[in-house]
């Protein structure tokens, strides 16, 4: 999800001053020895008045990424994690074949249909990125191996040179003889249309940057591409793309804490435009057999309320939140949409996340208690049936079914102890069959670990849920090191799911745990409300809270004890960090969003404005008090911090370089204690770090070796 961030207002700095920069303050005996001595970050004076109060940020140069200065600082800092860590290589190199290992590296994904033809990706051995294909539907309507493949994409081949490729959109044209897709070759998520002849292989003219979504005509001949802004990178402006012509805008969303994001209907009938913020959208619908034609609202903008639509047979479909914090389902006539008839009432005890509309059937995906499970609504018999798991714990989500007129819906299944399953079930009677799981090569025994649930009473008597996967014999005696991640933000909610990668920790006896903290969406709307804006702080006290249970019930000890996160997730480790430092042995926070304040109060950021709904509004006094209140940047303070290793991409569009680097900058300067403190930039990738397959494993591998150093386990 979006942080808010990218290029500030900027700080000049000579070059000149890099020697000053890797070695001033470091004393005289450091550089004596062998020893990896630690950059040290030069401060500059930058000011800044707010609130009446006189604001400083000592390493505000930091942000410009064109001065060489910045870059000869990530480097050093990149040289000196490599020397301190060099020692840890090898077991780096052992996890990395480890994970490597368990890797079906030619594998095929289920193919889809779409269409008259099955779409699918595979890998081949060696080569970082997946191939996009598709074979014509069999006789019986059937997938047939045995079918001509045409390759669509090959993604190898189109990263060739490049150090990060990524493709975003990828849409066939309904008459199945064009493809537009769009590709980002920098980690930073700008991504630009090609359209693809798939009858020549030749790439038509037409093109066009920074389009994060798009839509096919009827026509075969018009495109609707949505594209973000080259500064603020929010999605605000639609245009109309006939083949062969100009661009031409339809739409453009003014207001700042809006963005947009184009789709189509299940029934391709309609373009559905949505226009999103934090907790207010509307929808407009236009045919797509009439592509030139006016988009018309659905419902008009009112404050606080949220909704998506889907159309069958001229009834729309409308998942809101009106009168129902966790959602319902109302339907209603495409010419009169506000004469509601209720379909799915409000639980409160269950939250509806997804609505899929099909020719005969309506699906609703719900999560209740931290756990999901499919609700399938029979048109005809008007009968519903549930699609639930027996575990304790468990991640189900729908896995695409683009036919209308399917009958089998398509749901992805897995569990910490269970690899990634694709699952059909038959919307007609509920029966379950399943098409794949994934391989786990060299063998996988699931009798070999336990799951389970906890539940941790948190300081103000809310029931936080946890989740636990080890391998079995661990003991449960306060010696056993462990492994505790979050995120809590945004809504998205902490899942229960299956990791090849993981089971190099828990094969060396590391219990790993994951916190559904308030900010999610876990327990419903309300744990979301209940984790943001003036009431944030329960992020990170859920978090801190259910260490504290996990020491006090000897799943582990504070000197055994390690935590993660990213992204938001990274501020939560800032937080938690400024917080109770003793708590916790050591701290991975990757892409962290540290510098909270000198982010938010900079509305010309990219993403900024739209994320006051998320944070607070810093130029309101109440929000900037209390949101400086918890800044990691800001609370960093004179005391002993645990180990850190703190991870970024020099490209990252959604989190800036610049926190982490200044965060590491600044807690060097101030902590007391020895522990390390290390930055890692990857100088060519962005916020989801390295692109391919083989890289992105290499990276984690680090990751996995450093943390597993920290617990003084070497093998």
């Amino acid at each position: 999800m979006s942080i808010a961030h990218h290029a500030m207002r900027r700080l000049s700095i000579c070059s000149a001053i890099l020697p000053a920069l890797l070695l001033s303050g470091l004393p005289s005996a450091a550089l004596a020895t062998d020893a990896p001595v630690p950059p040290v970050a030069a401060k500059t004076a930058w000011q800044e008045t707010r609130h009446g109060t006189v604001v400083t940020d000592d390493y505000r140069w930091l942000q410009k990424k064109t001065d060489p200065a910045v870059i000869d600082y990530l480097n050093a800092e990149n040289a000196y994690t490599a020397a301190v860590t060099a020692t840890i290589q090898p077991l780096a190199d052992k996890v990395f074949a480890e994970i490597k290992g368990r890797m079906q590296e030619v594998d095929l994904s289920v193919p889809v249909r779409i269409g008259n033809f099955y779409y699918y990706t595979r890998t081949e051995a060696g080569k970082q990125y997946a191939i996009n294909c598709r074979r014509p539907v069999g006789a019986d309507g059937a997938y047939d191996a045995q079918a001509a493949e045409e390759i669509l994409l090959d993604q190898n081949k189109l990263a060739e040179g490049q150090k990060f490729f990524s493709v975003r959109a990828f849409s066939v044209s309904p008459n199945e003889q064009l493809l537009a897709y769009t590709t980002d070759t920098t980690g930073f998520r700008q991504y630009e249309l090609h359209i693809k002849d798939l009858k020549t292989g030749k790439l038509l003219t037409d093109s066009m940057p920074r389009v994060t979504s798009l839509a096919w005509a009827a026509d075969n001949a018009t495109v609707l591409l949505v594209q973000e802004d080259a500064t603020t990178k929010r999605s605000d402006r639609l245009f109309r793309l006939a083949l062969g012509g100009t661009p031409q805008e339809v739409y453009h969303e003014a207001v700042e804490q809006f963005a947009i994001g184009l789709g189509r209907t299940h029934d391709k009938k309609f373009f559905v435009l949505e226009s999103r913020s934090t907790d207010t959208s509307e929808t407009f619908l236009l045919p797509t057999d009439q592509p030139n034609g006016v988009f018309t609202s659905v419902l008009p903008r009112e404050k606080g309320h949220r909704y998506s639509v889907e159309h069958r047979d001229g009834q729309l479909y409308i998942l809101t939140n009106k009168h129902a914090k966790n959602f319902r389902v109302v339907s209603a006539p495409l010419s009169a949409p506000q004469h509601w008839k209720e379909l799915v009432p409000h639980d409160k005890n269950a939250v509806i996340k997804s609505l899929d509309v099909f020719q005969g059937y309506l699906v609703v995906m719900e999560k209740a208690r931290a756990l999901n499970r499919a609700r399938i609504y029979d048109f005809a018999s008007k009968h519903w049936k549930t699609v639930q798991f027996d575990d304790p714990v468990y991640l189900a989500n729908p896995a695409g079914t683009p036919e209308f007129n399917a009958t089998q819906f398509r749901m992805s299944y897995q569990s910490p102890v269970t690899p990634p399953t694709v699952i059909d079930v038959s919307m007609k009677d509920g029966k379950r069959t399943v098409l794949k799981q994934q391989e786990v090569v060299g063998g996988y025994d699931a009798s070999r670990y336990t799951t389970q649930r906890l539940w941790v009473t948190a300081r103000d008597g809310v029931q936080v849920p946890l989740w636990v996967v080890y391998k079995k014999g661990v003991k449960l005696d306060g010696s056993a090191p462990l492994l505790l991640y979050s995120y809590g933000s945004y809504g998205i909610s902490t899942e229960a799911g299956f990791s090849i990668a993981r089971l190099s920790l828990l094969d060396r006896g590391v219990i790993y745990v994951q916190a559904h903290i308030r900010g999610g969406t876990d327990m419903g709307e309300a744990w979301h409300e209940d984790g943001m804006l003036m009431k944030k702080k329960n992020t990170f006290n859920d978090f801190i809270d259910s260490a504290d249970y996990l020491v006090r019930e000897k799943w582990t000890s504070p000197n055994r004890l390690i935590i993660q996160g990213g992204s938001a997730g990274g501020l939560l480790m800032g937080a938690v960090v400024n917080m109770r430092p003793e708590l916790f042995h050591a701290v991975h926070a990757a892409v962290p969003f540290v510098d909270v304040m000198n982010t938010m109060m900079d509305a010309s950021l990219p993403l900024t404005t739209g994320e006051y709904l998320e944070w607070g509004n810093p130029n309101e006094k109440a929000a900037y008090d209390y949101m400086l209140s918890y800044s990691p940047y800001d609370n960093i303070a004179r005391k002993n911090y645990p180990a850190m290793l703190v991870t970024t991409g020099l490209n990252d569009s959604q989190v800036m370089y610049w926190e982490p680097a200044k965060y590491v900058a600044k807690l060097r300067a101030y902590k007391t204690d020895n522990h390390p403190l290390l930055l890692k930039t990857n100088m060519g990738a962005g916020h989801g770090g390295a692109s391919g397959r083989y890289d992105a494993i290499a990276e984690g591998a680090f990751n996995t070796a450093w943390m597993l150093s920290e617990w003084g386990i070497t093998e």
